[in-house]
């Protein structure tokens, strides 16, 4: 016998009614997973928090393992309750327990729509929907207009460079640099000396960096690594300072004795030493002085046409007191000069007297005393 319409149309809906009831028995006896926001958008960087209850709606204890399905790769989450991380979680009859599920979006990631499922295992899915409003990224720039600069070694080299976050929340980068040994390196953003800086997403900070090289240092084209970062981004860059090297020299003796004895009318030879104590050479080195009244100096040679740095050379001074001089201090002042640098040595002369000046004053006051003897005699008696 062939089955009729009426017949069909009865099973099906016997069929519907049994599937109906099966539901709503599992769902009257069973767990379910509710929460109230099931769609959020949220910018890169954002850590979303669900409170999700797990409601049993059965007659008995129910154990349940709770999972998580369709979280993204480089995304990660946490389910807590009780301050607890949890994988399962027990709720009597007719109750309800509260679980924490935290999801944090990642910096680095596409806009776009996410589907994740929160699962009461052999129970119900909770369906999440998480919308990324904007493309998010972990890039940071390090720039500087001039990146190379020249100068002396006693020079302060101000770089003005520019620091932007383009990562999608606010960014607390740390700021390094590894300089040669012996030099200093400050951070200044916004003017301030500091070893950090703070900056909100999409914004850029003017830093001022600030690099003194070594008083040692010699001649020369010099790196500055330097980078801004934090545990999301890191941004690079490298400066370079060219020393040209200074100039400084000094005069004084090998002994460094700047003070002697002198002869009135005579002459003293003096050994002066030129020291080179810049990095850079002297070239083309002369000689000036600055004497008393009458006397007379003269250098030899008058002239050095080079010095290396660290190195020195030796001259000889011969000065020459004036004849009449009177004894006392006399200074005279020799300097050593490039168009770069110079030095000046004062040197100190006491002027003595000539000794045959001092026998003939002995002579005369011992003259003079026997005179007055002999007058003595003489006429001492009448």
């Amino acid at each position: 016998m062939k089955p009729t319409k009426s017949h069909l149309k009865n099973v099906l809906f016997l069929f519907t009614f049994l599937f109906l009831y099966s539901a709503v028995a599992k769902a009257g006896n069973g767990v379910i997973l509710y929460t109230p926001y099931t769609n959020i958008s949220v910018p890169p960087g954002e850590s979303i928090d669900y409170s999700v209850e797990v409601k049993n709606n059965g007659s008995q204890l129910k154990d349940v393992e709770i999972l998580l399905s369709g979280l993204p790769k480089d995304w990660n989450s946490s389910l807590k309750a009780g301050g607890y991380t949890i994988k399962r979680i027990a709720v009597l009859p007719g109750e309800k327990k509260t679980l924490s599920f935290t999801v944090n979006v990642p910096l680095k990631v596409e806009k776009g729509k996410y589907d994740i499922k929160l699962i009461a295992k052999n129970y119900d899915v909770l369906p999440l929907v998480i919308n990324v409003s904007e493309e998010g990224t972990f890039k940071t720039e390090f720039t500087s207009d001039q990146i190379n600069m020249e100068g002396h070694s006693k020079s302060n080299f101000n770089f003005s460079t520019k620091l932007k976050n383009h990562t999608g929340e606010k960014q607390v980068y740390s700021l390094l640099a590894a300089p040669p040994r012996g030099w200093n390196v400050a951070f200044k953003p916004n003017g301030r000396q500091a070893t950090a800086v703070e900056i909100t997403p999409g914004k850029t900070t003017n830093i001022t960096v600030e690099v003194k090289p070594s008083p040692l240092v010699k001649a020369g084209s010099y790196k500055i690594p330097i980078k801004a970062a934090n545990k999301y981004s890191t941004a690079e860059l490298e400066l370079e300072v060219v020393i040209k090297g200074s100039y400084e020299m000094e005069l004084t003796t090998p002994n460094g004795l700047l003070s002697y004895s002198i002869t009135s009318g005579r002459e003293k030879k003096l050994e002066l030493l030129v020291r080179n104590t810049g990095s850079s050479e002297l070239r083309n080195i002369t000689f000036t002085h600055n004497k008393p009244k009458n006397w007379e100096i003269s250098i030899e040679p008058d002239s050095i046409p080079l010095i290396k740095a660290g190195a020195s050379t030796k001259v000889q001074a011969t000065i020459t007191a004036a004849d009449k001089s009177v004894p006392g201090d006399y200074v005279s002042k020799i300097t050593a000069k490039t168009p770069e640098a110079s030095s000046t040595a004062a040197l100190r002369l006491l002027v003595k007297t000539p000794l045959l000046w001092g026998w003939l004053g002995i002579f005369i006051i011992l003259g003079t005393l026997g005179a007055i003897y002999y007058l003595f005699q003489k006429y001492g008696r009448r």
